[in-house]
């Protein structure tokens, strides 16, 4: 008698999520049917064209703003390098300010800027992962071109106070620049609310292709471009339109936006008693980041003691998929910059693993993970140096 394999679990939804089947079948024609140059001017690439136009017009009506102030995009990555560093290319002023707990596309441009000359300013985070308004009033002056804090973070979930520190930004005139990424699909997301100048998504993270993102610059915004070549996206943007993936990306949004609340409400659910659980019975265990201000799929936990990376593979190899930090960085032996920004020891940073819940989660999957993660967490403990009872 044959023993059957679990399913894997999936429960890595911050780093992408599958593609709803009903988008891949929205997207299908645009492969080989209406294929053609959405910047032909005849009839085949006219249709593309249309059909690239309705995306644009549906992102825009979801994000509540223009459709001239959409543009598509290859993802977030690309995105964050146009805001940062399309700000300092477009202004005359050579000071940025950034979050120090940005994703690295931010970071990463930053620290670019910073060689060449550009001032750079970190903001620190308080013990629970949050940038604190008066941080922002204690470094920002008229100098500032711009200032970069993301929605909601990749690692730990904190909600940031964005529409504050938006305002903030605008009394000294400097842009302000927001990665909501993680956050559309899990959390109402509009731009002229939160007062921001520019704002990206990416669609992977709400059951869409990857590969594809949209940036949202306010109105009348003269910022520089990133990517030069033709005159597609009103010559802001260059490179030939990817069609398929921007009807996905615009479909994929639609039902995310359209079904946060009760999927967000489900999945919240999933999550808070995956964590009660993981506290009453595993003992020298930390929630990494606020408990309340915090996406409804993330969890991110120390635990005390033992590695993360041997843990995440301990998990793996039992059929359940998880992460130990950000994906854009999990190939990286360095302890995550979130938690040591948060003044978490290296150590216990080391102890880290986050979960990340989707819609597609059912409560059976995730007693089996508590089930695994008590033998796990046991095992690594036992032959850990590190561990007394």
């Amino acid at each position: 008698m044959t023993s059957v394999t679990p399913k894997p679990i999936y429960l890595d939804h911050s780093a992408t999520t599958p593609v709803d089947k009903k988008v891949l079948k929205m997207m299908m024609p645009f492969f080989s049917d209406t294929f053609a140059n959405a910047s032909s001017v005849h009839s085949v690439g006219q249709k593309a064209n249309s059909a690239v136009d309705s995306a644009r017009r549906k992102v825009a009506e979801l994000l509540r703003v223009k459709p001239t102030e959409i543009f598509f995009t290859s993802g977030g990555t690309e995105c964050c390098n146009w805001a940062i560093k399309g700000a300092v290319l477009s202004k005359e002023k050579n000071r940025i300010i950034v979050s120090g707990i940005e994703h690295a596309a931010v970071l990463s441009s930053a620290k670019k800027l910073e060689k060449q000359g550009v001032e750079v300013i970190y903001l620190p985070v308080n013990k629970e992962g949050f940038v604190e308004l008066s941080e922002l009033e204690k470094v920002i002056n008229d100098k500032t071109a711009l200032v970069a804090v993301m929605l909601a973070n990749n690692e730990i979930g904190t909600i940031q106070p964005v529409k504050e520190l938006a305002a903030i930004a605008k009394k000294y005139g400097a842009l302000f620049f927001t990665d909501a990424v993680q956050a559309v699909g899990s959390i109402p997301v509009y731009p002229l609310e939160l007062g921001v100048d520019m704002l990206c998504l990416s669609a992977h993270k709400f059951y869409g292709p990857k590969g594809v993102g949209v940036m949202y610059i306010r109105g009348g915004l003269k910022h520089d471009k990133l990517i030069t070549g033709g005159h597609q996206e009103r010559n802001m943007r260059g490179g030939t339109t990817n069609v398929p993936l921007i009807v996905g990306l615009a479909a994929a949004m639609e039902f995310a936006v359209v079904n946060q609340e009760k999927n967000s409400r489900k999945i919240a659910k999933l999550r808070d008693y995956f964590v009660a659980e993981v506290f009453n019975k595993i003992p020298h265990t930390i929630l990494n980041g606020g408990a309340k201000k915090r996406l409804p799929q993330n969890a991110n936990f120390t635990f005390e003691y033992i590695e993360g990376e041997s843990l995440l593979l301990s998990l793996d190899l039992n059929g359940i998929a998880c992460s130990s930090g950000s994906a854009c960085s999990s190939g990286s032996l360095e302890p995550s910059h979130v938690l040591m920004a948060m003044g978490i020891t290296e150590e216990k940073a080391h102890g880290s693993i986050r979960f990340s819940f989707g819609k597609y989660n059912t409560k059976a999957e995730i007693d089996r993970v508590i089930e695994e993660l008590i033998i796990v967490v046991e095992r690594l403990r036992k032959i850990s140096p590190l561990y007394f009872r």
